[in-house]
């Protein structure tokens, strides 16, 4: 497995919800670039999110996020050896 553009495209998408807040979501616009409206109907037909051009986070979308956001975390902190 490896991180493929597609993958990549996702995770970006994922990393922009904001985790303190189930009232808040996210909306892709028409005008978005190609592969970011393509990674949001790919998290919408995975169950991530409710609606195909962004809403809100399922339970497993949350999940998924708050996975993406800790690592994003761990990698910008952490100190090269």
């Amino acid at each position: 497995m490896s991180f493929t553009p597609e993958l990549v495209a996702e995770l970006e998408i994922l990393a922009l919800f904001n985790l303190d807040s189930t009232q808040e979501g996210l909306k892709v616009h028409a005008t978005a670039a190609p592969q970011t409206i393509a990674a949001a109907k790919r998290l919408y037909e995975k169950k991530l999110i409710d609606q195909p051009d962004g809403g809100y986070l399922t339970q497993l979308g949350h999940d998924a996020a708050e996975a993406t956001q800790q690592l994003l975390t761990i990698l910008n902190v952490a100190e090269p050896a």
